[in-house]
């Protein structure tokens, strides 16, 4: 008898890896991986969406020294936007916890403020000739314009990655597999206006005139 479960034994050990690997397309089927493919999407698009706003911190020094150098007098346009950068720096949200509500409205609004603070600060050119053809001024500005169009990019990447995840949270089969197994929180997404996730324009005078009217 003993030697005839013996013998039993390598068999069942077969069979187990014959119904795990029956089973593993099933799960993939049934909505097992759409969940976590979905969740570190969104936490990819995040993390680019960071870099982004990095990016533009990270302008913002030298275009508020150059800014400075023919507008000195301007001081609470530039120190405003001093304040906005220090303001959205101090609000991180790590990819990892993308769940929370208040941080995410915190995060939104001190970004909101910064790029308000530099369309004003970008309009102060219009006042100063001599800034407006500084090479470092419109090199800094291209770029700034350059990184605000990458943040709505990347904006938008992170709604639309955002929004599959959380589709995945409340749809079956991949529903059954959150309530039973991951038991995961939707992602927090974006909720400014488009207008205001443009980048900052400033009408340097380069518009063609438009042609009199006939009398």
């Amino acid at each position: 008898m003993t030697s005839f479960v013996s013998a039993l034994r390598p068999s069942r050990s077969i069979l187990s890896v014959l119904m795990v690997l029956l089973l593993a397309p099933v799960l993939s089927a049934c909505g097992y991986n759409t969940i976590p493919t979905a969740e570190e999407n969104a936490k990819a698009k995040w993390s680019e969406v960071l870099n982004q706003y990095q990016r533009r911190a990270d302008l913002i020094p030298n275009l508020v020294e150059t800014v400075k150098g023919y507008a000195s007098h301007e001081a609470e346009t530039l120190q405003s936007v001093v304040e906005a950068r220090a303001k959205a720096t101090q609000v991180t949200i790590d990819p990892t916890n993308l769940s929370d509500p208040e941080a995410f409205r915190k995060f939104q609004e001190g970004q909101a403020g910064l790029t308000s603070a530099l369309g004003r600060l970008l309009a102060v050119a219009e006042n100063y000739p001599d800034l407006k053809a500084n090479q470092n001024f419109l090199a800094l500005q291209a770029q700034l314009e350059g990184t605000e169009n990458r943040i709505a990019v990347a904006r938008r990447d992170y709604i639309e990655a955002v929004r599959q995840f959380n589709l995945t949270l409340a749809t079956f089969p991949s529903l059954l597999w959150d309530k039973l197994w991951f038991h995961k929180q939707p992602f927090q997404n974006f909720t400014v206006e488009q207008d205001k996730m443009e980048a900052p324009k400033v009408d340097f005078g380069t518009k063609p005139q438009a042609p009199p009217s006939g009398g």
